[in-house]
Order: structure tokens, then C-alpha cells, then sequence
């Protein structure tokens, strides 16, 4: 059987590595250089590490089974994390239960509030009803105005920046779910973890046992088309060649999807509604010695660029990084915000500004070197109704599949999450993918 993916992001590649067998032929499709895709890694001179920062939580089965399969649970480092909150130019961390409860810009009756939100939104099973509802809205209402100052709103723009205003409040029930996993149950305090060697592990080690399993990595290809077969499968049109495919699972954005896919294999529901993404520019800044004690620090301060400051050195073994102290400063924007086009010089003297402004014990020579990532599309920002607006893709032909991000409309989006959806739409479809093979078996017994 002969399986092509379209995309070599994080996921057409868990897809590919579940799905592989001596008995199966796989081509996975990347118009990049390097696979990855927003998991990929970036090259800082003097070592390399991910261009933007991930980390991974204890109850992240999924991406925890992921990493099993691939033989690198040795490489899984584990330590106790901070989290902070700067506001009215005060530092305060929130890294466990005590320091939560005793977060003195709140009084008891707020500290309360907070508690109860926290409690309250961790119990509600139906998201459907939180997407009806703005997410400021919906934490003014449960938890107070001032708590929602000092504490939610930080939050919220550490992770969507400005557009916090236009989420519902599905994005803050996704995110508590997710928050408290990284609390040790024992010691309720945070634990993250990484591997040895960043995404750059994971991605070599999956070049380096995919060609023994049957599948082939095709880097900077780019697909033209796709259609169906007269006598069954489909064809795929790359790089001015077609090639015929027994089955074919697309991973890519939708707007991808509308320009490469014949119309007899989809049809397209809210195609013309839209879907706002969330893009990101990301300053990296090496330095000489420690600019944080967090791994997260949400901020709440207008007159500061970024929308948060994760101290990866506080997690990452700094000889992972060249001796080198790495922080990654983030700022969340809609996808077509000007921002996103600022030159680097434009941000870096921006960004430094805010650095300097919040710790002033950094100076100009401890700083080693300064990266600008950004990408354009990070994550459909999840408004009102958000279910209701994202384009429905339902696939009219039995060998042509459809999995993407787009779908995820109660979940953030983040790399175990991505391996839970590969997970349930192996779940789902495994058996018509591979019906062709399975019948084949049955005749041969």
C-alpha cells in the first residue's frame, strides 16, 4: 500500500511514524527545508536549538508516547519550573499552590475569586457554552474585576496578545486544563521537561529510522495538485510529476487545501466566512548571565512591547545553549498585523527597550547575540462561536483524508495535542486507510 502526506509539520510526521510498516510505502510532502514545521529548529550560531519555545508537561501522554516510540525516553530531561507575574513593576511568582493562594497584589476576597475560578472552570465538561461567551466577559463575571486585572489579563496577553479581546472563553478552560498539569501532585509545584537536544532530536532520529520503515522524507517539494484516480487511489501532482497513491491524508492549512485539491474530493463548508490566525514575533536574546528566575512570566504592563518572557534557561541546561543564558520574548498578533513586517532591527530596538525597562541589571555587554523569529500563522485565534465559523472540510472520496489544526475548536494548540488528534483520527479512519491492504490479508489467508 502506498500512502502519501501532505505537510511535514509535527503532524504528517507523528501520522507518518504511527502509521508506518514494512508492508506500506509512505511519501510525506514538506515544501520546507526542514521538517517540523512551528516545532522545527533554528540555527543560533553556536549551537541550535527550536525557533520557538516548546516545553512538555507530565500529562502529555500522547507526546510522551510519541517520544517512547521513537527509543528517546532516555533523552527526556525533567526539573521544577517557575512561574511569574510582573505587575506594578513588581515581580511575583505563582509556581505553587501557596504562592497562588498568598498573591499579594490580591486581597482575600480576591484570592478567593481566583481559587473559586480555577476550581469552576476545571469542572465545566461542556465547552460549547463557553464559546458563547467573550473570555474577558466570562472571568470579570466568575472572578471580579481586580482579579481579572492583576492576575487573567497578564495571562491573556502573554498568550494572545491584543486579541485576547476577541476570544471566547473556551481559550482560558483549554488553558487550565493544560496550566495544572504541570503541577507535580505530590509537591504541587511545576514540573516541565524537554528533550536532550530540543525538537532536533526527535526530527533526526525520525530521518534516521524512516527510511528503514518504509518511509520517505520529500523536503522542499512543492505540490501542485491533487485529484483522483479513474481506477481507484489518487494522484499527486509535485514538482511537475504525478504519482499515483493508494491513499492520501492532507495535513496542511485550508487555504492550501483550496488551492491544490481537485473540488470532486471536497466540499467546503464556511469556506468564505474565515478564520482569523494568530502570528508571533519572537525575539531571542543570548546573554551572559540570567535575565529571568521564571520559565514563564505573563506581564501585566502596557508600556512593556513583548507579551511574555520565557526564561528557557531555567529549564534548558545552559550547555545545552553554548554556555549561553536564552530567553525567548514573545509578541502575539492577528496574522496581518503590521508588526509582522517591522524590520529586525525595527523590533530588536523596540524589544530592548521593554528589557531594559524590567531588568535593569542587563546591560548592552551582556548581551552575546539577538534572533528574530516570527511566523505568520500560529493558531485560528478561537472567537465567539468559533465552531460554527471554521470552514467544515468534509472529504467526497474514500482514499482522500483530512486532518489539520483548523479542527482543534476546544484545545490549544500545542504539541501533545497534536499527537492526540493524529491518535483519534487513526481511531477513527485506520480502518479505511488501510481497507485495501486489509482486504488483500484476508484474500492471502
Amino acid at each position: 500500500m502506498k500512502i502519501g502526506i501532505i505537510g511535514g509539520g509535527f503532524m504528517g510526521l507523528v501520522l507518518a511514524q504511527k502509521l508506518a510498516a514494512p508492508s506500506r510505502s509512505i511519501k510525506v510532502f514538506e515544501q520546507d527545508a526542514q521538517i517540523g514545521g512551528l516545532a522545527t529548529y533554528h540555527d543560533y550560531k553556536s549551537f541550535i536549538w527550536d525557533r520557538f519555545y516548546h516545553v512538555i508537561l507530565p500529562g502529555d501522554a500522547y507526546l510522551l508516547q510519541v517520544i517512547k516510540d521513537l527509543g528517546l525516553e532516555d533523552k527526556l530531561r525533567w526539573k521544577k519550573t517557575y512561574t511569574g507575574v510582573y505587575v506594578d513593576k513588581h515581580f511575583y511568582s505563582v509556581s505553587n499552590n501557596k504562592e497562588f493562594l498568598l498573591f499579594p497584589p490580591l486581597n482575600l476576597i480576591q484570592k478567593f475569586r481566583l481559587a473559586f475560578t480555577i476550581l469552576y472552570a476545571s469542572r465545566i465538561r461542556d465547552w460549547r457554552e463557553m464559546e458563547k461567551i467573550k473570555v474577558e466577559d466570562w472571568l470579570i463575571r466568575v472572578g471580579g474585576k481586580k482579579t481579572y486585572e492583576k492576575f487573567w489579563k497578564p495571562l491573556l496577553l502573554a498568550k494572545l496578545g491584543d486579541s485576547y479581546k476577541h476570544a471566547s472563553a473556551v481559550f482560558i478552560w483549554t488553558y487550565i486544563k493544560r496550566l495544572f498539569e504541570a503541577r507535580n501532585s505530590s509537591a504541587h509545584q511545576e514540573q516541565m521537561g524537554y528533550v536532550e537536544g530540543g525538537y532536533k532530536t526527535i526530527f533526526n532520529r525520525m530521518e534516521e529510522i524512516f527510511p528503514e520503515q518504509g518511509v520517505e522524507l520529500l523536503k522542499e517539494t512543492s505540490v501542485q495538485q491533487i485529484r483522483p484516480a479513474e481506477e481507484g487511489g489518487i494522484f499527486i501532482t509535485h514538482d511537475g510529476v504525478e504519482e499515483h497513491f493508494d491513499k492520501v491524508i492532507f495535513t496542511a492549512p485550508v487555504n492550501v487545501l483550496q488551492k491544490v485539491v481537485d473540488t470532486s474530493l471536497i466540499a467546503i463548508d464556511n469556506a468564505n466566512k474565515g478564520v482569523e490566525y494568530l502570528g508571533v514575533v519572537c525575539m531571542i536574546l543570548l546573554t551572559r548571565k540570567p535575565l529571568t528566575d521564571f520559565y514563564v512570566l505573563n506581564i501585566a504592563d502596557d508600556q512593556i512591547p513583548f507579551t511574555g518572557v520565557i526564561g528557557i534557561s531555567t529549564l534548558v541546561d545552559t550547555r545545552e545553549t553554548a554556555g549561553h543564558y536564552m530567553t525567548y520574548l514573545p509578541k502575539y498578533i492577528i496574522s496581518d498585523d503590521p508588526i509582522l513586517r517591522k524590520s529586525d532591527d525595527e523590533i530588536k530596538t523596540w524589544f530592548l527597550e521593554g528589557v531594559y525597562k524590567m531588568y535593569p541589571h542587563i546591560h548592552e555587554e551582556d548581551i552575546v547575540d539577538i534572533f528574530i523569529n516570527r511566523a505568520f500563522k500560529v493558531q485560528p485565534l478561537q472567537v465567539l462561536n468559533y465552531s460554527t465559523l471554521i470552514p467544515k472540510t468534509k472529504t467526497l472520496h474514500p482514499d482522500f483524508f483530512v486532518l489539520n489544526t483548523s479542527q482543534f475548536v476546544n484545545d490549544t494548540l500545542n504539541n501533545n495535542a497534536v499527537a492526540r488528534h493524529v491518535s483519534q483520527f487513526l481511531d477513527n479512519y485506520a480502518a479505511e486507510i488501510l481497507q485495501n491492504q486489509l482486504t488483500e490479508s484476508i484474500i492471502q489467508q
